[in-house]
């Protein structure tokens, strides 16, 4: 049974409604409305609306869903085009709408535990998404609309597990952390490598293909674009 089902159904229980007489009320059918409760069926928004509405109960709320309950509700692939793509036009007389994921009453819940997190490659274009579960607004301790994958261009960091296609999820930092690995920006375009401090602010960049190299920078020439915090790799 989905979240939406079940809150439906104890609803419709509570005030002693019967599924028939509320199917009439909603102007649908009774075997509609019990595919609805059962979570068989993903009834359409205002559909859903409607039927909350007929019993006087209100729309759920973003904060009573769980990362659980959505999925159980939604099916998330075909939630997430909807955030991706902007609403294109809307005629003069639909409503504005509301800011998030326009028109759900369950799927506004989306944006709040989950976030679209794109994808790049080495020219920053943009050649796929993840989801990633919200953690009190943030996305690895970071904020959830900033934080991105990049995708390892080659395998100059294999010495260090990360290779060609690998994503890393980068949180935005200028900041030079002792034995981080780090997206930076270079002549080259945007390298990860690995970071050491050394005395008299300079810092030494590893990376590990077929063999072990280094380079010894000063920190101020050094262009952080963020940290890398996370590494998924197909098997």
């Amino acid at each position: 049974m989905s979240r939406l089902g079940d809150l439906i159904r104890q609803e419709r229980m509570r005030r002693g409604i019967a599924a028939k007489a509320l199917a009439k009320k909603c102007g649908v059918s009774e075997k509609f409305l019990l595919e609805i409760e059962a979570g068989t069926r993903i009834p359409r928004d205002d559909q859903a609306q409607r039927v909350l509405k007929a019993m006087g109960a209100e729309a759920p709320m973003a904060s009573s869903f769980t990362l659980d309950d959505i999925a159980a509700t939604v099916d998330l692939q075909s939630a997430l085009p909807r955030m991706e793509k902007a609403p294109v036009a809307q005629p003069k007389a639909a409503p504005e709408p509301a800011k998030g994921i326009a028109g759900s009453i369950w799927l506004d819940a989306l944006s709040e535990v989950l976030q679209r997190v794109p994808i790049y490659n080495a020219v920053m274009k943009e050649v796929g998404s993840r989801l990633l579960p919200v953690k009190n607004g943030k996305v690895e301790g970071a904020a959830k609309d900033k934080v991105f994958y990049f995708q390892a261009p080659d395998d100059q960091m294999r010495g260090f597990r990360v290779h060609r296609g690998d994503l890393v999820l980068v949180v935005p930092s200028k900041a030079v952390e002792d034995g981080a690995m780090l997206l930076l920006d270079s002549p080259q375009g945007k390298v990860l490598r690995l970071a050491k401090l050394l005395p008299r602010y300079q810092v030494m960049l590893q990376r590990y293909d077929s063999a072990f190299e280094s380079e010894i920078v000063n920190l101020a020439d050094l262009q952080v674009v963020g940290r890398c915090v996370r590494l998924e790799a197909e098997l």
